[in-house]
């Protein structure tokens, strides 16, 4: 069954004097290790989601959230920032953000520059199933965003700040009926072969 799949990393701030620019740059995810959900990302599948979020990268459009809402769609209205790099290190997936003149952007923006370590935090749909090392993430994962959470879950992964945030989201009716209608989806889809 296809659910929200959360995972978090602290991300490092560094100022673009040039232009006054808020970028932080750190680790967004991480291959193929277990992280503080007890779930692991296998390497091709972020690979292909990587690949593909290099569209959204390229056409501007990779925003992100402060904080993680109950829902598979970024609300524009709650935007802070936006990935503008993403590549890799190892089985590191990293990247560079670019925080925005929102209001979120400029409640996060006084945050780094404060000093808080927040966590960078990846939020994607898809299934997990039983594996050797944990819950390994299934082929139907597809990444949505990278939020700033004030939890991280993947181990070391701070946005230089640099780690991973551990899922504590309490779910509302909103977020549980996403999940029922969810679940209707994904038993009529086998039911009819689709």
């Amino acid at each position: 069954m296809s659910q929200l799949l959360i995972e978090t990393n602290l991300f490092e701030a560094k100022i673009n004097e040039q232009d006054g620019k808020l970028i932080v740059s750190g680790v967004l995810q991480r291959a193929g290790a277990k992280n503080q959900n007890g779930r692991v990302y296998p390497r091709d599948i972020l690979q292909r989601e990587v690949k593909q979020y290099q569209q959204l990268i390229d056409e501007r459009r990779a925003l992100g959230e402060l904080d993680h809402p109950d829902s598979s769609v970024v609300n524009l209205q709650n935007v802070s920032h936006n990935v503008v790099e993403i590549g890799w290190e190892g089985d590191d997936v990293v990247g560079k953000v670019e925080i925005l003149p929102t209001p979120s952007g400029n409640i996060l923006r006084e945050l780094f520059k404060s000093g808080i370590r927040l966590g960078i935090s990846s939020r994607g749909m898809g299934s997990v199933k039983d594996g050797a090392d944990g819950l390994e993430v299934q082929e139907d994962f597809n990444l949505i965003a990278f939020d700033f959470v004030s939890n991280p879950s993947t181990h070391g992964a701070f946005l230089s700040p640099v780690n991973e945030s551990v899922n504590m989201e309490v779910c509302n009716t909103y977020c549980k009926t996403e999940d029922i209608i969810g679940k209707i989806i994904l038993e009529l889809g086998q039911e009819y072969g689709v």
